[in-house]
């Protein structure tokens, strides 16, 4: 079994996506980049805009934002879903002096929900397209993998329950959810993304992409 294969392992149990009510499930859509080939963008992946491309360092490959230019860029993977989902990533970059990243995972296409860490304002956001939605305050340790996960769920006719945390992988997934928002205009149909901001002009780096039935 390859390092790369037991990081994935790790981060799933970490993660804790695999199990709903009770039972093994398997994800609707999970890559961690172990196949995919170097320099190029995987099969299915569509590039809203940036250079995203596979890269490797150690045995661990990962799709990579290049560290210019400055601007938000997005991608979308995996099947088109609109409720009863959740999407997880890990997330990598680091900060130069006062320059901070931003980056994100999100639902429901490009105009959907987005769970973003905000680095130089020090919280986590919660948005529906151009709007924040909610936030709370967190504090990104500069060169370590994040985890983020980012849920939507029907509650009731006509009401929707987003949820949405972050934590430093290593560390213990919070039990309760950072962020919570209740919303009452039905979510698109879309694909889960994720998105990063190159601020600090250094690469940002995804790995272990996960879409699973919500709990």
């Amino acid at each position: 079994m390859t390092m790369k294969r037991l990081m994935t392992m790790a981060v799933v149990t970490a993660l804790g996506l695999v199990t709903i009510h009770g039972q093994d499930a398997k994800p609707l859509y999970q890559n961690n980049f172990e196949q995919a080939a170097v320099d190029q963008v995987p099969d299915g992946f569509l590039v809203l805009d940036g250079g995203f491309v596979v890269r490797e360092e150690g045995g661990n490959k990962f799709l990579e934002l290049p560290g210019a230019p400055l601007d938000t860029f997005g991608v979308l993977f995996g099947p088109s879903e609109g409720i009863n989902v959740a999407v997880s990533a890990r997330i990598y970059s680091t900060g130069r002096g006062r320059r901070l990243p931003a980056f994100a995972i999100g639902l429901n296409g490009a105009g959907g929900f987005r769970l973003q860490v905000s680095a130089a304002k020090k919280v986590l956001e919660l948005y529906r397209g151009e709007d924040v939605v909610g936030s709370a305050p967190y504090e990104w340790q500069s060169g370590s993998w994040t985890m983020l996960k980012l849920q939507l769920r029907e509650i009731k006719a006509g009401e929707w329950k987003i949820e949405g945390k972050a934590w430093m992988q290593g560390a213990t997934e919070p039990k309760d959810w950072s962020i919570t928002h209740d919303d009452k205009n039905k979510p698109n149909t879309g694909r889960p993304s994720v998105w990063g901001n190159p601020f600090a002009g250094t690469p940002i780096r995804f790995d272990d992409l996960m879409l699973v039935v919500a709990k």
